[in-house]
C-alpha cells in the first residue's frame, strides 16, 4: 500500500458484503481523505493483491469499482491514476480555463459545435433580444489533463460574437480582449441524472448524478451577455462557498 495510507485493510467477516466491495470502500476512503494525491499512480493490481494477501480477481473487481465511481483514471499501458478534483469557488466570476490553470492543470476543449442560430424563447428572454436577433452557440467538452470534466453550452448575442469559430480557448479571455467580458453573473445549481447522450459525452453511466449549472452573465452596463448551461461530473468537482453571518 501507499506509505501515506493511515491503516491496513482488514476484511470484516460475516457482514454479507463481498470482499471486493470492502476493499473498494477502503481504497475509496483513502482517496477521498487525501492519502493519494491527484494524478498519483494507484498501486498495481498485482502489488495490491500481494501486499494484502488477496486474489487478483478480488483486487481487480475493487479497482473496477473505483473506476465506476470516477475516483481513478485508467491509462492503457501505464496504470491507474487518481482522478483530479476541481474546487470551484462560487464567490468569484472565473472561466473554466482560469480555474484549472490556478490549480496547475492544463485546460482543454473538444468542440462539438460553434454556430450562429436563432435563439429559443427562453434564450431570447434571458438575453433580452429582439425578435429576429441571432445568437452565437458554443458547445464543447471541457477537459483537464485529457480527462473530460464537463459539457458546456454557451449562448451569446451574435452582436457580441458574430463569428463563433473565432473562439478557440477561453471564452472570457476572448471577450476580455474585445472589451465585452462580463463583470458579474448569477448561477443556479442543481443535481440531475444524466440522460444517455449526456452520459456518453461525460463518459459516465446513464443515470449518473451530475451537477447542472445555469449561469447568466452581465456587462458593467447591466446587459446580459452570456447564458451558459454546464453539466459537471460530480465526482471531479467540489463547489465551494464562503458564507458570512451579518451582525
Amino acid at each position: 500500500m501507499n506509505k501515506r495510507t493511515p491503516r491496513k485493510f482488514k476484511p470484516i467477516p460475516g457482514t454479507g458484503t463481498p470482499l471486493y466491495l470492502q476493499l473498494a470502500r477502503f481504497l475509496a476512503d483513502a482517496v477521498r481523505q487525501g492519502h493519494y494525491a491527484p494524478h498519483e499512480a494507484l498501486p498495481s493490481e498485482r502489488a495490491l493483491s500481494e501486499s494484502l494477501d488477496l486474489s487478483r480477481v478480488t483486487t481487480r473487481k475493487a479497482i473496477d469499482q473505483l473506476a465506476l465511481q470516477g475516483l481513478i483514471v485508467r491509462r492503457r499501458g501505464s496504470g491507474n491514476y487518481i482522478a483530479p478534483r476541481i474546487e470551484q469557488a462560487l464567490s468569484r466570476l472565473t472561466s473554466f480555463s482560469e480555474d484549472l490553470r490556478a490549480r496547475g492543470y492544463a485546460p482543454g476543449s473538444r468542440w462539438l459545435s460553434r454556430e450562429t442560430t436563432l435563439p429559443t424563447t427562453e434564450e431570447r428572454d434571458i438575453l433580452r433580444l429582439a425578435r429576429g436577433e441571432r445568437v452565437a452557440r458554443l458547445k464543447r467538452l471541457r477537459i483537464a489533463d485529457e480527462i473530460v470534466m464537463a459539457l458546456e453550452e454557451s449562448v451569446l448575442p451574435a452582436s457580441v460574437l458574430p463569428v463563433p469559430a473565432e473562439v478557440d480557448g477561453s471564452l472570457y479571455e476572448f471577450l476580455d480582449a474585445r472589451r465585452s467580458a462580463p463583470v458579474r453573473a448569477r448561477e443556479q445549481i442543481r443535481a440531475l441524472n444524466a440522460p444517455a447522450q449526456l452520459a456518453r459525452h461525460l463518459r459516465v453511466p446513464t443515470g449518473r448524478a451530475v451537477l447542472f449549472i445555469q449561469r447568466v452573465s452581465y456587462l458593467a452596463s447591466g446587459s446580459p451577455v452570456e447564458l451558459t448551461h454546464a453539466y459537471l461530473r460530480g465526482d471531479y468537482y467540489d463547489l465551494i462557498a464562503e458564507l458570512r453571518r451579518e451582525t
